[in-house]
Formats: structure tokens, sequence, C-alpha cells
């Protein structure tokens, strides 16, 4: 018998600690500069919130080690600084209007971090998942028509249907439909990504697929095209197609898909933009935020794009600091436009260190789909790290005035508890997919090997043979 020994596996548990460690600190110093700058003291409550945002992060890396070893080290460092990064900004502002949205960010923070941990800990394989597609469906269309359910849905809020109220908590359904479509395209690409991948005619030098395949895209077609009319939200219509579209391609790796989705979409603009007042209005501000009609329009005009500039313009390239900055000039400076309040107080220098953030964010998810074993745990991967890529792409997009504004979060930092409930969520199943991508495979410890045949074996063999005279 041969024994087969194996090296031990890093589970890069260690090296999770120490990202964390250089996380946690980063947040720690940024609260400390935002009471110096502002209130020119340290704040009064530095040590009962240092305490319990290094607890939580502790708290988190303790559970990942016991229940999922060898998932991937990254994932949640990055979520924490992003996370904290957010509340300190959110912060920062509370001290300038004098409100109090940190505290209920914090809460939202420690709910989201829960519903991680309850994935980590109850969730043994992600491919359960899989047996539930089509019930993940139906929990998708449910979570998008709620808030048009009378008693239920707050009505329009800044011309879109998109909130529900539960007591004296607003909630938007959507950010969790954003990961139960997730659950449901992975599932349903598995099972039909043969037949999606057949080619049909030959045009233009771009191989195209068959008509009769193109059914799944032209209902996620007309899906986001339905929230586009009935929710009135275009951030969430064009989150939804785009992160189809995207998985389609990486089932079946081909460019066809992405041409069709990008005309779809672009036939689907082109008449949102003619046949919708607040859609018209939003390509108004991209195309003339500085015209003075337009700024000066009330409601939809383009003077909060415009602030927005201005302010990280005034940031330049290292930014006028923690606190010393103006961000409350820019309408939800702590939701929507956070972004321009980083620009403002960390400059090009701070955004792009931010953004480099979500890349290794991303770039850790999409490592996790190639690793994976299972083309389920692929696709869900890959899906949901490009939902937060594209969702990041969107956003800033449109504060930089790159695409039309649409109304969408940045993850992990702006304000708003469903938003930030959902991206936990996210974390919570790639991490459980990573640790089954980076465990090693089960091998045998013990290899039978064959033993040659002796040489009375091979004489009583000979003996037994019958010998054909063929002369």
């Amino acid at each position: 018998m041969a024994i087969v020994t194996r090296e031990p596996v890093r589970t890069g548990r260690g090296s999770e600690l120490l990202l964390l460690i250089l996380a946690v600190a980063l947040v720690l110093f940024a609260y400390v500069q935002v009471g110096l700058a502002v209130e020119s003291a340290l704040p009064a409550d530095l040590g009962r919130h240092a305490a319990a945002f290094t607890g939580i992060a502790i708290v988190m890396h303790l559970l990942v080690r016991w229940k999922a070893p060898y998932a991937d080290p990254v994932i949640l460092p990055s979520a924490i600084a992003l996370t904290g990064i957010g509340l300190v900004m959110i912060h920062r502002i509370d001290l300038a209007d004098e409100s109090a949205f940190a505290p209920r960010q914090l809460m939202w923070m420690v709910l989201g971090m829960a519903c991680a941990t309850a994935i980590i800990f109850f969730l043994k394989d992600h491919r359960i998942l899989r047996r539930y597609t089509y019930l993940f469906l139906i929990a998708s269309i449910v979570l998008l028509l709620l808030p048009l359910v009378p008693g239920l849905g707050r009505g329009e809020v800044y011309g879109a249907r998109i909130w529900i109220q539960v007591g004296g908590f607003s909630f938007q359904p959507g950010e969790l439909a954003k990961i139960t479509l997730a659950i449901f395209f992975a599932g349903y690409l598995v099972d039909a990504r043969d037949n999606l991948a057949l080619a049909g005619k030959k045009i233009l030098g771009l191989q195209l697929p068959r008509l009769r395949d193109m059914g799944p895209i032209m209902l996620a077609w007309l899906a986001a095209v339905g929230v586009l009319v009935l929710q009135r939200d275009l951030g969430a219509a064009l989150l939804y197609f785009g992160f189809f579209v995207a998985m389609l391609y990486v089932a079946t790796e081909r460019t066809s898909w992405i041409v069709i989705g990008l005309g779809l979409f672009a036939v689907a603009a082109v008449f949102a933009a003619n046949y919708f007042g607040h859609v018209a209005a939003r390509v108004d501000v991209w195309l003339n935020a500085l015209e003075p009609e337009i700024y000066n329009r009330n409601p939809g005009g383009s003077g909060q794009v415009v602030q927005g500039l201005f302010g990280m313009a005034s940031g330049g390239l290292t930014g006028t600091g923690w606190g010393k900055g103006y961000p409350t000039l820019v309408p939800f400076s702590n939701s929507d436009f956070i972004f321009a309040s980083l620009g403002e107080e960390l400059g090009l220098t701070g955004v792009l260190a931010i953004l480099t953030i979500y890349v290794i964010f991303t770039q850790r998810g999409i490592r996790t789909g190639i690793g994976v074993r299972d083309g389920f745990g692929k696709l869900l991967s890959a899906g949901l790290a490009f939902v937060v890529a594209f969702q990041c792409f969107v956003v800033i997009g449109g504060i930089t005035r790159l695409i039309p504004l649409t109304g969408l979060t940045l993850p992990f930092m702006a304000q708003g508890g469903s938003s930030l409930v959902s991206n936990w969520i996210i974390v919570g199943i790639l991490l459980r997919i990573s640790n089954e991508a980076r465990e090693p495979a089960p091998i045998s410890t013990a290899i039978p090997t064959v033993q040659a045949p002796s040489l009375q074996q091979i004489a009583a063999e000979r003996s037994n043979t019958e010998v054909v005279d063929l002369g």
C-alpha cells in the first residue's frame, strides 16, 4: 500500500485577521479625525464605539474561522472597511446637520452582519439554493410588487414607487430582489446554458443565437421595462437587466448575448426618454446640467448634480480633510451623493483608494466563481460580484455625469438600511461559496498498488494454456 501525505493547506485566517486590524484602524482613525476637525476634541464616546466596532469585526472573524475556515480572507475585511468609512462620513454629516442617521446606520450594519452570520452558520452547502430556483423567482416577483400594494407601499417618493412602510421603518424590497433574482438566474442558466450556447446564423461576423432560444433574455427585458413602468425606477431596471445579461454571458461565453442585451437596452432607453417624464428630466440633467433653466428647475433640476461636481472639484487631489469640507451643500449628501461627499473631503486620492477596495471585493468574488467546482456556484458568485460592481458604476457614473442619474445608492457606504442589509447578505453568500472553492478536495489516504505476478504464477498459467499446432 502506498501512503499519500498531504501538505497542510493555509486557510488564510491569519491574513484575514491582519487585514481586519488594518480596516478597523482605518475606520477609527477617520472617526478621530472627524472629531478633531469638527469639535476640536476627541469624540467623547470614542472608547465605546471603538470597542463595539472592533468587537463586531472580531466576532465575524471568529465565526468564519469556525464555520468557513477556508473562506476567502479578503472579502470580509473589504466589506468592513467600506461599511466603516461610510458610517464615519454619515456621522460627519450628522454633526454638520444636527441629524442622527449614524446610530440608525450602525443598527442596520449590525442587522446586516447578523444576516451574513446566519448564512455562514446555517447554509451548509450553497448548492441547496439551487433546489428552490423557481421559488426564488416567485419571491422576486412578490418583492418587486410589494411597493404597489395599497396600505403597504409608501406611494411615490421622489418620483419612484420602491418603498414599503412597516411600523416605523421604511424598507426597499427591491434590494433583496436583486439577490433572489441572482439565485434564480444562476439556477436557470445552469440548466439552460447548453441550449443558449447553441449558435444560429452568422450576421456581420457575429454568431447569433437561435431565435427560439431568445425567450429568456426577452422575458428579462420585459421584466426590466415593467419595473421601469410600474415603479418608475430607472436604476433598478438597469441593474436587473444588466446583471442578467452579464450572467448570461458567463454561462454561455458568447459575445452575441452582450450585443443583443445592449441593443435591447438602447431601445428601452430611447423609448423611456421619449415617453416617461421622469426619465426625460434625468436625461436633460445629464446633457444640460449647467444650463440655467435646467439648474433652477424645481422639481427635477440639476442643482444636486452640479453642487456634487463642484464639491468634488474643490476636494482636488488630496481633499479638504475629514470634517473640513462643506458636503451638506449637496442634497442627500449622506445617501445618494455620499460619493461626492467623500470626494470633497478625501480628494481624488481617497476616492481612488475606495474604488480600489471595491475592485478588490469584486475580483475576489469573481475569483471565487472561477475556483468553485459546480456550475451553480460559479454563476451565483459571479452574478453577486457583478451586482456590486455594476451598482457602483451606475451610482458613480450618475454623480460624475458619465451616465444619467438613477437614484441607486453606493453599496455598503450610503445611508439606508435596505441596501446595507442586502449587501451584507451578499457577503455571507460569497464567504460560504468561497469556503467550498478553497477547501481542499478530499482524497484517499491509501492508494492500492498493483503487485507483479510471481514466477510460480506465470508457470502455472502457461501449464494451463492449450497449445494448438497449426502445422
